[in-house]
């Protein structure tokens, strides 16, 4: 953590939340310091396929499922985590920017024909009901939220209130639910028109605290002493598109330039592998951070072709899936099991607690959902990992909702643990490799082509 811990204070306040709960720092030592002699046994999943489509049919259908059958019943969202060997005592605290990528995995399970039309709009509707009526601050989410109240679950003792980026990922996915139904039927209307509600009512300008940056948090118990400003790259470059894209509440176009890129030093020379950098990652300037980073702001941004006045996005996560990718190959540290179908270095559960696993972190867990929600930027090496994954290993690391959260071949440690922000985002950005859905639809709305346009970004 000590890469990071200036950085992105999600991850430190997660490995505290995370080591001072039962849920999950306890059994996780117990695996890194006495290894299981045999790892579970997962078995009933199909070990033949008609075709390649026919098996990513079946991955993300697998996997969306966690926002499908696995939601939170009252909220309809997708619950912090799920915990198939020791049941957490906190299924219903729901996850606002996992919930946001599930969203979008349940448009794909629509387009697909996994769910229902009718059977979907019903289960959004629920859920914009329950956003409508959960505590908001200046229009902004909190990060937990109590599914059964509505009521802010404190992510730490001072974030306690609005959390602008794990509501711009919520956004980011309701965007495109409404623009897949705002032509459809009255039902599917009247949804479309509550989300934009919801959208209106955002006030990403008061996150602005008076100044030329975004900030992260505000509580208004603590108001601004979380002193999270977004300056630099990481994975909420979202957060700064939605805030310029909005038609109420806009912000500055210099509050990118100056925070954000902070003025233009956001700029890298590093090469790695022979792959350019490009931008500079917070904290992590030589391999780039976790892989998350090119997932979380791209589910429904599309980087292809898209490019600014600081890189060209495509080019930017693909550099960094592959640096990632290339340092697994390389395996310096010696890790049973690294190799070209065994690679993926993100934040995820870890044999040391929660981690924001890279290769400047690597503490030989591999993640699941590094190599499979990269399948946009590296198609062969995700669909060589995916099989690995699967034929070979599935055994130990397959369950209800698809491959648990993380495993160590090093450690002997496979716990039956899902964690719905690596959960969630596997089905969408599968779909955008195969199709480009959630690109698309995010991409359509008017508004955020004019907030593009309005930070000088160009899209071909």
């Amino acid at each position: 953590m000590k890469h990071f811990k200036q950085i992105n204070r999600t991850f430190f306040v997660l490995l505290i939340a995370f080591c001072a709960s039962c849920s999950c720092s306890k059994d996780s030592k117990k695996g890194g310091n006495t290894p299981t002699p045999k790892p579970p046994v997962e078995k009933n999943r199909p070990m033949e396929f008609a075709s390649d489509d026919a098996f990513l049919d079946y991955i993300q259908r697998a996997h969306l499922n966690y926002m499908w059958d696995g939601a939170e019943p009252n909220s309809g969202l997708a619950p912090e985590r799920n915990h198939m060997d020791v049941p957490s005592d906190d299924a219903h605290i729901i996850t606002t920017g996992g919930s946001g990528f599930g969203i979008a995995g349940l448009l794909v399970g629509v387009e697909r024909g996994f769910i229902p039309r009718a059977q979907a709009v019903e289960r959004f509707t629920k859920i914009v009901t329950f956003l409508e009526k959960a505590d908001r601050y200046h229009g902004v989410w909190s990060h937990w939220i109590d599914g059964r109240t509505g009521k802010t679950k404190p992510f730490g003792q001072k974030d306690n209130g609005g959390d602008l980026v794990e509501s711009a990922f919520l956004m980011q996915g309701l965007l495109c639910v409404r623009q897949y139904f705002k032509d459809g039927n009255d039902a599917e209307k009247a949804l479309a028109s509550r989300i934009d509600k919801l959208w209106r009512e955002m006030e990403w300008d008061w996150y602005l605290n008076g100044q030329d940056v975004l900030y992260w948090h505000w509580s208004p118990d603590y108001d601004w002493q979380m002193n999270f400003p977004l300056k630099g790259y990481n994975e909420c470059l979202i957060t700064y598109i939605l805030a310029a894209s909005s038609p109420t509440h806009t912000i500055p176009a210099s509050a990118y330039h100056n925070g954000w890129a902070r003025g233009g030093a956001i700029k890298s020379t590093q090469v790695t592998y022979n792959l350019p950098l490009i931008l500079k990652h917070n904290g992590a300037e030589q391999y780039g951070g976790p892989l998350f980073w090119a997932h979380y702001s791209y589910i429904g941004l599309n980087p292809k072709g898209l490019s600014d006045d600081y890189a060209n996005y495509w080019d930017l996560n693909r550099n960094h899936t592959l640096i990632n990718y290339k340092y697994c190959l390389e395996n310096p540290k010696g890790y049973k099991g690294y190799g070209a179908n065994c690679w993926g270095l993100t934040a995820s559960y870890s044999v040391k607690g929660y981690s924001a696993h890279s290769p400047s972190n690597d503490l030989g867990v591999i993640v699941p959902t590094a190599a499979l929600s990269s399948f946009p930027y590296t198609p062969q090496e995700s669909m060589a990992a995916l099989k690995h994954f699967y034929y070979d290993l599935g055994d130990t690391i397959w369950g209800k909702y698809g491959f648990y959260d993380a495993f160590s071949q090093q450690a002997v440690w496979y716990p039956k643990r899902y964690l719905a922000i690596d959960q969630l985002t596997i089905a969408p950005m599968i779909e955008n490799h195969r199709t480009g859905l959630i690109w698309k639809l995010f991409m359509s709305c008017p508004e955020v082509q004019q907030g593009l346009k309005k930070l000088n970004f160009k899209v071909q």
